[in-house]
């Protein structure tokens, strides 16, 4: 069944028109791109944060589950010099290592998310999907304390740093508003992987606020895309060919060795 602000396309040619639909921005006359894009292997997962996925009471685990991890990480952050009093410095290192948060991963990159509908080959039988959200417009929306630090930066999307500024706890940022909202933020470039995956995150004001459900009652900011299985293929095949990869996306052997046991797996 076909999801809410949901298209399905059905060739390489009609996905990129959706892809890079609206990019084009008179008032610079160039093609940037206001959406951020997250891709799936599965158009059945939900949009969910990690942290979810802890199980019932999840958001009273947030707090220790961070507070544990910079107790524990705080040598190693500390050799990048990390800035030891940000909380959204942590909550990206965290996010980057695995630790269940409220973040969202996101890119700036279509074919970055393209990359994650296509890479694994276990789902190869299932529709992929790709989300897109207009930061700009999401930006709009936010409470006017928090809008008019965006401006006064000059930016389309926040900062670790300008973030520290606005809420240096979370529970600072949760009191900015009674209504929830969300924003998006790049994360500090902790490594080459940060970097080649064009990454960014969304963050939620409160730990259960749905972010699905906030999507859903705004569709002039998100839209769907779905991905045929049958069309995953020759998708995965151009990207291949154009070096979307685990090589570029996860620099190292451990990027190296996925992409020569998807590339081997496919031959058999």
């Amino acid at each position: 069944m076909v999801g809410p602000n949901e298209v399905v396309v059905q060739s390489w040619a009609q996905l990129n028109e959706e892809l890079f639909a609206g990019s084009y921005q008179p008032s610079l006359r160039r093609y940037r791109s206001t959406f951020a894009f997250r891709g799936v292997p599965d158009a059945h997962w939900p949009l969910c944060p990690s942290l979810w996925r802890t199980g019932p009471r999840f958001a009273e685990r947030e707090h220790h589950l961070l507070r544990n991890f910079r107790k524990y990480a705080y040598r190693a952050a500390a050799t990048a010099a990390a800035p030891a009093d940000s909380v959204w410095f942590w909550l990206s290192l965290g996010q980057h290592h695995g630790l269940p948060t409220r973040l969202l991963d996101w890119t700036f990159s279509p074919q970055v998310a393209l990359h994650f509908v296509t890479c694994d080959d276990h789902r190869s039988g299932c529709d992929g999907l790709i989300q897109a959200v207009d930061f700009v417009k999401v930006h709009r929306q936010l409470p006017r304390e928090v809008r008019a630090l965006l401006e006064e930066e000059g930016a389309d999307v926040f900062t670790v740093e300008t973030l520290t500024r606005l809420a240096p706890t979370l529970r600072r940022f949760s009191s900015l508003s009674a209504d929830p909202f969300l924003l998006f933020f790049e994360p500090p470039s902790l490594d080459d992987r940060v970097t080649n995956q064009f990454a960014l995150h969304s963050v939620a004001s409160h730990a259960d606020v749905n972010v699905e459900r906030w999507l859903v009652q705004r569709k002039e900011i998100w839209r769907r895309i779905r991905i045929p299985a049958g069309l995953k293929g020759e998708i995965r095949d151009k990207l291949d060919q154009a070096n979307i990869t685990e090589r570029v996306l996860f620099p190292g052997l451990d990027g190296l060795s996925a992409w020569l046991k998807r590339q081997y797996t496919m031959v058999e």
